[in-house]
């Protein structure tokens, strides 16, 4: 009897793990292609009919022109992988425990076009972070979220791509922080969404910005999944993305 219950259980504890192998819970994840690079930020530039009637009559004038040695224009800065992180935030019931699941990775690229004499100008490039190094604290989890829920095998990249940036004002100084927000479509997956990020940025120096950038999404509208595993429940559809990040001119 004690050998059947043994065999019995064993059989049971056989299923089980053929199970979870099969959905990937057990299947260890894609790594990473390569290291993260940026998408290249082509810079809109005005076109001829913004220069205006005093522009021209500069060229007029007998006495020689001052060299302004103040840098004109936008300077792209593009964000240090080495130095920023991308994190999500969501709150589910781990063994009858409420608890905050924060995943995180160093793998996020992008640049911006800034000019400090013309912010309302902005420009930012695609954002994009490898799905592949979304790491938790738990090996378990991160599986599952590699393999079942973001399908990282086949979507390696989660990618946002402004449309519009408002909120900035019209001069910026050196040591100044200001808030504003990027809209724009972030894809998850093969799904794409409309979401904004609200952003808080310092002009550190020239050369270099830091800033935290934040959005919610809910899971629901991009098919993301929960597997069904013991001791998990109640996983919340709010999703809190942040992007604390260092770009620097490059």
């Amino acid at each position: 009897m004690n050998l059947k219950r043994f065999l019995w259980g064993g059989g049971l504890l056989l299923a089980a793990a053929v199970f979870l192998s099969a959905c990937g819970l057990l299947q260890e994840p894609e790594a990473a292609s390569a290291p993260i690079e940026a998408v290249p930020l082509v810079i809109e530039t005005p076109t001829a009919a913004a220069v205006t009637e005093s522009d021209t009559a500069v060229t007029d004038q007998t006495e020689p022109a001052t060299t302004d040695t103040t840098t004109i224009g936008p300077v792209i800065f593009q964000i240090d992988p080495a130095q920023s992180q991308v994190r999500f935030e969501l709150d589910e019931d781990l063994r009858g425990s409420r608890i905050t699941v924060i995943g995180t990775t160093d793998q996020v690229a992008g640049e911006l076009a800034i000019d400090l004499n013309n912010p309302t100008a902005t420009q930012v490039g695609v954002i994009q972070i490898n799905a592949r190094t979304l790491a938790t604290d738990n090996n378990f989890r991160n599986r599952a979220i590699q393999n079942e829920i973001l399908d990282t095998g086949a979507y390696e990249f989660i990618t946002f791509t402004p449309t519009a940036v408002t909120g900035l004002p019209e001069t910026v100084n050196i040591g100044d922080t200001v808030t504003f927000t990027i809209a724009g479509d972030l894809t998850i997956r093969d799904v794409s969404n409309a979401v904004t990020f609200t952003v808080q940025a310092t002009a550190v120096s020239a050369t270099q910005l830091t800033g935290t950038a934040t959005a919610i999404v809910n899971r629901g509208d991009y098919g993301l999944q929960i597997p069904s595993v013991p001791n998990v429940a109640n996983v919340e559809e709010e999703v809190e993305l942040i992007i604390d990040f260092v770009a620097n001119a490059s």
